[in-house]
């Protein structure tokens, strides 16, 4: 007997769409019509896969193809928007490509949140937000993902920690900071406190004295370190957060 070929199939291409997604025709121009029509050269018929960050992810497939646009029919829902894992990574923008790499890993392990912190020894002072949340979005469209992290604004640290428990939309939020002088084990720390959490990264050459007592000031804060091994700081958010995952039972 034949086997069914799955549809659609493993390869389909899959777009994000910043508006509520529903069943009908789809009008795409700009990068996402160029995506599809000249890079991956869709036909009419062909299946395209869409998320929108609000209702799920959805089937389409193409109905139109013209030389700047192509329109979609907007078939059916193939899943909801995925319940997203509370906790935000607060770290050091770092150079170009290095800081692209640590975003693409923060959508890919469930970070609902990213908010780069300029610190005293921060290389880059101004991120380039709007480019950080393209690769948010990339990332989402890569590996899945049907919820994308929210981009906050730049924030210095003094600023984050005066403002922290404003912050806080109902109940607490437990803010773990990678100490390089040391602190408890990082996964102990986040079995023992679950909950809405916010992990804190520094930059390459880690806080200074008093920016970690004015971390260690604050009620929430939780000192933890993440081994014996020296980590570059992208290596320390994605240990971490991938610490806090297994902790909170997402993986």
């Amino acid at each position: 007997m034949t086997a069914v070929p799955a549809w659609p199939p493993r390869s389909t291409p899959r777009l994000f769409v910043d508006h509520e997604l529903v069943p009908g025709p789809l009008t795409l121009d700009g990068p996402p019509a160029h995506y599809l029509a000249q890079v991956m050269r869709a036909k009419i018929g062909d299946p395209v896969k869409l998320f929108d960050d609000r209702t799920g992810e959805w089937l389409a497939t193409v109905a139109e193809v013209g030389k700047r646009r192509l329109v979609l029919a907007v078939t059916e829902r193939l899943r909801p928007r995925e319940p997203v894992p509370d906790l935000w990574l607060c770290a050091a923008p770092l150079k170009k490509g290095r800081v692209d790499w640590l975003a693409e890993k923060a959508c890919e392990l469930g970070v609902a949140r990213l908010v780069p912190v300029v610190t005293r020894r921060t290389v880059v002072d101004h991120p380039n937000t709007d480019r950080l949340r393209a690769h948010l979005i990339e990332a989402a469209e890569q590996c899945g993902r049907t919820a994308i992290p929210t981009m906050a604004d730049a924030v210095k640290l003094p600023a984050l920690i005066r403002d922290w428990a404003s912050m806080q939309a109902g109940g607490e939020r437990t803010l773990f900071f990678a100490d390089e002088t040391g602190g408890v084990p990082a996964f102990a720390a986040m079995r023992a406190q679950p909950g809405p959490a916010a992990i804190l990264i520094g930059p390459e050459g880690g806080f200074d004295d008093e920016e970690r007592a004015i971390i260690r000031a604050l009620p929430y804060a939780v000192g933890v370190t993440l081994g014996p091994r020296i980590l570059r700081a992208e290596t320390a958010a994605a240990a971490a957060v991938s610490l806090w995952m297994a902790a909170a039972g997402d993986w």
